[in-house]
């Protein structure tokens, strides 16, 4: 049993962290009704930012204190992405209004192209270290129930909590706030929102810098435990089928499919993995993701889209 609760845990704890990767998919999905494929590559850009940042401001400014240059470099990374929000409602989504999806999926596309080699350009391609100071040593929890312990991740335990309490905070932003209304409007029908007074490029501005404030902390999380490097655009990809399984316009389904695909990817590889010879995590995914679009193609939470002609 207590190997098995082991597992079930570092599931759920990988699982708080796709359903914050997938966030940001749905968020932009929910405001403007586009698949942005280059949430990967604006987790990478955040992420370098930061752990640059917290690099160069203790030595341009003076001082080195670790706590400081980290908030500053967190702060700093976010003014870079609201500008990144910015630049794209100005010079991509605002010339693409009203247009087909296909185009707006493009036009993600050549933004992830694009952030990936600017990031490189401007940022550097070593590997970085982002260090928060979460602690990395393992504990062991219920040693009087069951013998041994359960062995779990300090680093895990903390990040999860991070990315659940953000997770609840943007749920309720949607749900109570009149912005978050205005955003909903605006996935609905872009035309009828702007009929009503609700200002288009405002909202996308906003929905992409909220996007950016989740990349920020999701590169924030994954670069403490892998380190900065190219591959961590990578991660959207973990990300998809918790996507899709969820439903691309809901954000308690990003949750609840993240802790799916994390406990499924975890229990699979360690039960069954031995048997197949390895290598299940990697598309367990995807695999229950076909399975579950045979029954529902619009993920488990995902809004049923009916067209009458």
């Amino acid at each position: 049993m207590g190997p098995f609760l082991e597992t079930l845990l570092g599931g759920l704890m990988t699982g708080m962290l796709y359903s914050l990767v997938a966030l940001g998919f749905v968020l932009i999905f929910k405001a403007s009704g586009v698949f942005n494929f280059a949430q990967g590559a604006m987790v990478l850009f955040a992420a370098l930012a930061m752990a640059r940042f917290a690099e160069w401001f203790p030595a341009l400014l003076g001082f080195d204190s670790k706590l400081l240059a980290n908030i500053l470099a967190f702060a700093g990374a976010m003014l870079v992405m609201i500008a990144v929000a910015w630049l794209v409602e100005r010079l991509v989504l605002g010339k693409l209004v009203n247009q087909e999806g296909i185009t707006l999926l493009m036009a993600t596309l050549g933004i992830t192209y694009f952030l990936d080699g600017f990031g490189q350009t401007v940022f550097g391609s070593d590997i970085y270290k982002i260090d928060v100071g979460l602690p990395k040593d393992p504990i062991f929890l219920l040693e009087s129930t069951f013998q041994g312990g359960i062995l779990v991740n300090k680093e895990d335990l903390y990040a999860a909590a991070i990315a659940a309490a953000l997770v609840a905070s943007l749920s309720l932003f949607f749900q109570k706030t009149a912005t978050g209304r205005a955003l909903r409007a605006v996935a609905d029908d872009h035309q009828a929102a702007q009929s009503i007074g609700i200002p288009l490029s405002r909202i996308w501005v906003i929905v992409w810098s909220v996007a950016g404030f989740v990349a920020l902390v999701a590169g924030m999380i994954w670069g403490s435990k892998l380190g900065v490097q190219f591959s961590l655009s990578q991660v959207a990809l973990k990300a998809l089928p918790v996507v899709i399984l969820g439903g691309l316009t809901s954000v308690p389904g990003a949750i609840i499919g993240g802790l799916i695909i994390g406990v499924g990817e975890k229990l699979s590889e360690v039960y069954i993995g031995p048997m197949l010879g390895g290598g299940i995590e990697i598309w367990f995914g995807y695999v229950l993701v076909l399975i579950v679009l045979l029954v529902r193609p619009q993920g488990l939470f995902g809004e049923k889209i009916i067209d009458r002609v």
